[in-house]
């Protein structure tokens, strides 16, 4: 679909601005790896030659047993009986001496006697999930090595794998409550100014009680009530941060509620709703794109601090509040707080960098050369 003279206008503007238009691509590439970041760090392999037979662990359960192991829980392939099943095709000598078995099939291609069948496991470049308790032969955390690229944490799980899966979760978060919370606010907003009288009065002093609630402690409390989780943060996030574009589409709508254009859309029997949506609302874009990197840092900062001190998602969640969590409590651990620390510092700099080549496009009285 074609843009019209007005969106052309505005991505030109918006490439323009060289640092937005490098942040934008840079936070793309980012975010869309870590989408797959399943692919990326993961303690089962992503495909299994078994028998002839390519299997995807990585999509599907398959107990031990499958593979002609003991157990019916999921294979721990990362084990070396249940490698070795796999490679050999189910030999029985696997389960009391994996080495040598695997030995006497390199080197013979049988295993007492038994033919093998090559089998194979590929796996992802970290061998490692978010939550995959490593077996280090010291203490937790160790610092990076060749095994660990970013180190492990206290819990002696993987940081790399941790700043994968965190960064995805932090960001989609964060879009999830800018993308509902600039819905409801941005509706709010625009009734109030649009109608004004007694419409604007009332909603104005219901939003001014609703804001003085702290939202933190209502946070701690429900979190000690019932368990937290993804979707419920969700709501609670949504229900205090809506407010914050309500003010300024107000504004908006209130200035230009008596413009001649909407005069004139009026006298046409032009509908409330499509006056204030379809005219009004593109001229409040500038304001309201300005405070939408606030809010999602805000959400993203909200998130964090709430890990940080324990009300927000469970422990095992791969969260990056937890991480620097992690760091305060292994000072002598300095790679953990460098990590927290340059995750954070990237991630907001690039929204940030984003939103303001939006704002700037958006802004009729800006012009990049």
């Amino acid at each position: 679909m074609a843009l019209s003279p007005l969106n052309q206008r505005r991505w030109r503007n918006f490439r323009a601005n060289r640092r937005a238009f490098w942040s934008l691509w840079i936070f793309l590439v980012l975010y869309g790896v870590t989408m797959f970041a399943e692919f990326l760090a993961n303690d089962v392999p992503i495909a299994v030659s078994y028998r002839g037979d390519v299997q995807f662990p990585i999509f599907q359960f398959y107990p031990e047993t499958a593979y002609g192991g003991e157990f019916r829980t999921q294979a721990d392939y990362r084990t070396d009986e249940v490698q070795c099943l796999i490679r050999t095709g189910g030999i029985e000598w696997c389960l009391d001496d994996p080495e040598d078995a695997l030995a006497q099939a390199e080197a013979t291609g049988s295993v007492e006697g038994e033919p093998v069948v090559a089998g194979w496991l590929l796996w992802p470049p970290i061998p490692y999930s978010y939550d995959t308790i490593n077996n280090l032969g010291g203490p937790a955390p160790s610092a990076p090595d060749g095994d660990h690229w970013l180190g492990t944490d206290g819990g002696a799980r993987d940081v790399l794998a941790r700043v994968i899966y965190g960064f995805r979760l932090s960001v989609s978060f964060a879009f999830v409550v800018v993308a509902i919370s600039s819905v409801v606010g941005i509706f709010a907003g625009a009734v109030q100014g649009f109608f004004g009288g007694i419409t604007d009065l009332v909603a104005q002093r219901l939003i001014e009680l609703w804001g003085s609630v702290p939202s933190l402690y209502v946070i701690i409390i429900i979190a000690a009530i019932t368990p937290m989780n993804f979707w419920l943060l969700v709501f609670l996030m949504v229900m205090f941060s809506w407010t914050a574009l309500v003010g300024v589409v107000r504004a908006e709508f209130l200035r230009a509620r008596n413009f001649e254009y909407v005069r004139a859309a009026r006298a046409l029997g032009v509908s409330n709703g499509r006056i204030m949506f379809r005219h009004v609302l593109p001229n409040a874009m500038v304001a309201t794109v300005t405070m939408l990197p606030f809010i999602i840092t805000g959400a993203i900062g909200a998130l964090a601090t709430l890990d940080f001190l324990g009300f927000g998602l469970p422990a095992s969640a791969p969260s990056l509040g937890n991480l620097t969590l992690q760091a305060k409590q292994n000072l002598q651990a300095t790679w953990l707080g460098f990590t927290a620390f340059f995750t954070f510092a990237i991630m907001l700099s690039l929204l940030v960098f984003i939103f303001e080549g939006i704002r700037d496009a958006f802004d009729p009285r800006k012009t990049f050369r």
